[in-house]
């Protein structure tokens, strides 16, 4: 059975960060590309980054730009994503997700995914 655990959310004043994890289990996790997405309230869920399955390759929304960093440690079957420099309009619940070979920007790509953890970022 396939499982992803995020954790890390919280409440943060702005400006400050966070490191979200995701704990995998159940899948071989170097065969998935790994993505993070989050969705507000009474809006739809959008893309923030995605790492490949070896790491080496990366993607981000225009949003997460030069404040996110995603990244994974197959060995512990973790991928994480580290969020600096906070703003309020980046709290909504955030989601890890697994597409089996590849990365994509597209929700609908992704075959796994986690049960999500708020994150709050205060003005």
């Amino acid at each position: 059975q396939v499982q992803l655990v995020e954790s890390g959310g919280g409440l943060v004043q702005a400006g400050g960060s966070l490191r979200l994890s995701c704990a995998t289990s159940g899948l071989t996790l170097s065969n998935y590309g790994m993505g993070w997405f989050r969705q507000a309230p009474g809006k739809e869920r959008e893309f923030v980054a995605a790492v490949s399955r070896s790491g080496v390759s990366t993607n981000y929304a225009e949003s997460a730009r030069d404040r996110f960093t995603v990244s994974r440690d197959n060995a512990k079957n973790t991928v994480y994503l580290q969020m600096n420099s906070l703003k309020p309009e980046d709290t909504a619940v955030y989601y890890c997700a697994a597409n089996l070979w590849s990365i994509s920007y597209y929700y609908t790509a992704y075959d796994y995914w986690g049960q999500g953890t708020q994150v709050t970022v205060s003005s």
